[in-house]
């Protein structure tokens, strides 16, 4: 694993940090970061990118926290609906979530249209091609991001402690400030350094859903590539945009310390040093001071009978948390089931309400050569990613999990990489090095350029399901005479097998959904479907890209309750 993402990471990412400091004749120069720098107009896309990336955080945090809590915390069978439903979107495309966001938020859309039938407004209001579309576009496709970043802490967090801290007089809201919640930040503080450092990469969303005062590096990056080209200032550009994302991990790092990204509450120590006592010291603070509010909050509620000490008070805090749920995982969920309509609608443009009826945009897609080779090589391209990615991960998920390796922490980071460079700047990496090996244009280069991304994935899956794992059980195997090979294949094997297809289909979905190599390393040979689909909307967003992205929903829909059916199976097995 280590070599092969030294070789199509490392190396891509070197190459381009060379290229932003030569000249058209190779030779050693500044001139592309003079340039960079020369006018302030690429810094403010920086800072416009950046005060994008943290309201985005910020947000998507916030809303996030109540979900993860309520998955965390109950039992009942809502939770796994509920799990379900944000599911879903986390493996639907982006570009299906971002068109569903151009139905629901245009002049003509589902939110103005109501806001009009309600009598709240007389004209349209401006939702899209501006920051406010921005950023409820990515809100919400960082959200299960965010939900699931934070769920396992929350997990691992003993219940016993709330209710312990109930039993010496704390009140709910003082048991959750100083009990639960610092328990949980961990988690928090992982999730918005994810959700930051992914935000700062977008394109897409920002694409369709902003104005030109909203463009983000990413953009201007792809613009050097495919407008001019100028792969030098694109390099610049590149290396300015992963020194800040690297400053950020660094911060965060200092602050709160990067054993924070392991999956338990238990593992996460902050880190030592100035930084980290003083952010310890303004936590501890800033929890007493929560948990003093939410006590004298639930007097004052009291005293003026708006909260009793009586069954109610529960059913009433319940009804709130109820409410949250239902509004945040509708958000999450919901988006995306507005595409359907539209792809039956006989009109040239995704007007809401849809325009008659009609299967010609359907029609259109199974008698197109070009739609169904590209939907059939994303198929291919996934399946083989998702096998290479989890032959290359699984074994090292095991030696990272089970054996002393010199090194570790610096193997693990280089490991999960791939989630922390923006993937723009390995695409960028990877297309000057396929240039220089013939791989563009290839599905073999495809399939490489994928299973960079895909290992993160598979490997947290499986350090996952390994650290769940009871290795007493390869003891007893050992013991009743069982040697290494045997244990593995009718012990071990079987009990992590759910784990295996999980990465499996994480991986698979990562490169079926991938845009940014499919951008610059197919050549207009080897398309994928999310490749067609973005050069089809760049020159105009119809229902014909409504229906595609039905059937993409559909698949990604029947392929995870599939896998679900399976896991249980062999659970029962």
């Amino acid at each position: 694993m280590l070599a092969f993402l030294s070789l199509l990471f490392l190396v891509p990412v070197a190459q381009l940090l060379l290229l932003s400091v030569e000249d058209n004749d190779g030779n050693l120069s500044w001139i592309q970061y003079r340039r960079l720098f020369a006018s302030d107009a690429y810094v403010r896309v920086l800072l416009i990118t950046l005060k994008i990336s943290m309201w985005t955080t910020l947000i998507t945090v916030v809303a996030a926290y109540p979900i993860a809590y309520r998955l965390a915390t109950s039992k009942t069978r809502s939770s796994g609906i509920i799990m379900l439903l944000v599911l879903l979107p986390l493996w639907t495309s982006f570009l299906v979530r971002t068109f569903a966001w151009i139905v629901l938020l245009g002049r003509n859309g589902v939110i103005n249209g109501l806001l009009k039938w309600i009598g709240l407004t007389d004209a349209p209001l401006a939702l899209i091609y501006n920051s406010t579309g921005v950023l409820i576009g990515m809100t919400h496709a960082m959200l299960p991001l965010a939900i699931f970043t934070m769920l396992p802490v929350m997990q691992s967090i003993p219940g016993d402690l709330v209710r312990a801290a109930g039993t010496l007089g704390a009140r709910p809201g003082q048991a959750f400030w100083l009990v639960y919640f610092p328990l949980s930040l961990p988690g928090v503080t992982a999730s918005g350094l994810m959700v930051f450092i992914t935000s700062i990469g977008f394109f897409i969303t920002p694409t369709f859903l902003g104005g030109n005062g909203e463009m983000m590096i990413t953009q201007v990056i792809i613009e050097q590539i495919q407008t001019l080209p100028n792969w030098g200032f694109a390099g610049a550009v590149s290396i300015l945009l992963l020194l800040t994302t690297l400053g950020f991990v660094a911060a965060y790092d200092a602050i709160f310390g990067m054993s924070n990204l392991t999956p338990t509450a238990a593992e996460a120590r902050p880190s030592s040093g100035f930084l980290a006592e003083a952010a310890a010291r303004i936590g501890k603070r800033l929890t007493h001071t929560m948990a003093h509010l939410a006590g004298g909050s639930s007097r004052l509620a009291r005293r003026i009978g708006i909260v009793r000490r009586n069954p109610m008070a529960q059913g009433k805090s319940g009804r709130i948390r109820l409410f949250v749920t239902v509004l945040v995982v509708a958000f999450i969920a919901f988006p995306p089931i507005f595409i359907v309509p539209i792809s039956f609608s006989r009109s040239e443009f995704m007007d809401w309400p849809p325009k008659g009826f009609t299967l010609d945009w359907y029609a259109s897609y199974f008698v197109s050569g070009q739609w169904v080779s590209g939907t059939v090589r994303s198929l291919i391209v996934g399946v083989l990613t998702g096998l290479l990615a989890t032959v290359i991960a699984a074994p090292a998920a095991f030696a990272f999990t089970r054996r002393e390796i010199p090194g570790r922490s610096i193997w693990y980071a280089l490991a999960l990489s791939p989630l922390i460079v923006p993937r723009i700047i390995i695409a960028l990496g990877l297309f000057h090095l396929y240039a220089e090996l013939g791989l563009i244009g290839t599905s073999l280069g495809l399939v490489l350029g994928h299973t960079v991304l895909a290992i993160p994935y598979v490997m947290l899956t499986m350090i996952a399901v390994l650290r769940l794992y009871d290795r007493r059980l390869d003891q007893a195997a050992a013991t009743l005479g069982a040697n290494k090979w045997n244990t593995f294949w009718r012990v071990t094997f079987p009990l992590i097998r759910p784990g295996i297809l999980s990465g499996f289909l994480f991986a698979f979905l990562v490169s079926f959904d991938e845009l940014t190599i499919a951008i610059f390393v197919t050549g207009g040979l080897t398309v994928t479907l999310p490749k067609l689909m973005w050069d089809a909307a760049l020159l105009n967003v119809n229902p014909g890209l409504a229906a595609v992205s039905t059937i993409m929903l559909v698949f990604v829909t029947c392929l995870i309750v599939g896998a679900e059916i399976l896991r249980r199976r062999s659970i029962r097995k």
